[in-house]
């Protein structure tokens, strides 16, 4: 059996968030070394604050002061930090809850080992040197011996107030698209492309699947389709993607490739975009040593009947 492929990627954009006030009070107070909460309906004090009560629902606008130090509830020790995270040596995560506060703040605690670590010792926050209005303003967690730190008496309010904020999110996996496809995309070296029929309803998938979404049963037996096929639906893309050396406006669509029964995607260039259609038949262009058609153009063969096509909308 052909080995199945699998390959590393990332997935990583910037998110970008505007702040209401409760979170834009927290957020700039955190840059001036003051920690806000935010007091419910029934008297308690959350950290961090939420702007509507998890109770009632009733908006939230109180804010009150809470002390920089405070008491680990729970904890659990993270002995390969990975990339972004607050520290790079070993450290643990704690819930920690401040001086004047009734719920935990998730965050990193600067420590020796899991040893020096357990649920009910005193915490101080370690303010990071740079400071610009973000979670990351607190560097991490320190152990503290001492009473609870004195408050600076902040109301929330401050002069040049965070507005929003941007967080890098990534994430890294293996993937792997598993037997069906494996083979799918190892006969697209060879400029072919191969789908699979189901046993039951006799369709056939491509891309395949491995199993017939109609039916449910596994699908092994190998049908080429194509290379020519018929435009069923589109759109016109008119943002350019970061890392996609395409000028727009271009033409994304669904084709169905003669003898599949599933419509796969691919970009459509040949023809000026507001020509495109439903119906219009189409062949894949290759470039050299790519290994899948790098768009698909008209064959010149006269449109499609919308009835040859109508069930792969």
């Amino acid at each position: 059996m052909p080995e199945v492929l699998k390959a590393p990627l990332v997935v990583e954009f910037p998110f970008t968030r505007s702040l209401g006030p409760v979170q834009s009070a927290f957020l700039t107070g955190l840059r001036e070394r003051v920690v806000l909460g935010v007091t419910t309906t029934d008297g308690r004090t959350l950290v961090p604050p939420v702007e509507y009560d998890p109770v009632t629902a009733d908006d939230l606008r109180d804010l009150v002061e809470v002390a920089p130090t405070g008491t680990v509830t729970t904890w659990a020790w993270n002995h390969a930090p990975r990339r972004g995270q607050p520290l790079t040596t070993p450290f643990a995560w704690v819930l920690v809850r401040l001086d004047g506060a009734d719920t935990g703040l998730l965050h990193a605690l600067d420590a020796p080992g899991p040893d020096a670590v357990h649920s009910g010792m005193r915490v101080r926050i370690r303010w990071a040197e740079e400071r610009t209005g973000a979670i990351t303003d607190i560097a991490c967690f320190e152990q503290y011996d001492g009473e609870p730190a004195e408050l600076t008496g902040s109301t929330g309010e401050f002069a040049d107030p965070v507005g929003g904020i941007v967080a890098a999110a990534r994430l890294d996996y293996t993937y792997s698209p598993g037997r069906a496809q494996t083979a799918y995309i190892n006969s697209l070296v060879d400029r072919r492309t191969v789908g699979e029929r189901c046993p039951s309803c006799r369709k056939v998938y491509v891309p395949p699947r491995g199993a017939c979404p109609t039916c449910g049963v596994p699908t092994a037996e190998q049908v080429e389709v194509g290379p020519r096929g018929t435009v069923t639906t589109f759109c016109i893309v008119n943002i350019k993607a970061k890392n996609l050396d395409i000028e727009v406006p271009y033409v994304y669509a669904h084709i169905a490739l003669d003898g599949a029964d599933l419509a796969l995607h691919a970009r459509i260039g040949g023809i000026p975009y507001d020509q495109v259609r439903m119906g219009l038949r189409v062949e894949p262009v290759w470039t050299d040593g790519a290994r899948y058609p790098d768009h698909y153009r008209p064959t010149g063969e006269p449109d499609a009947d919308y009835d040859a096509y109508k069930e792969l909308l």
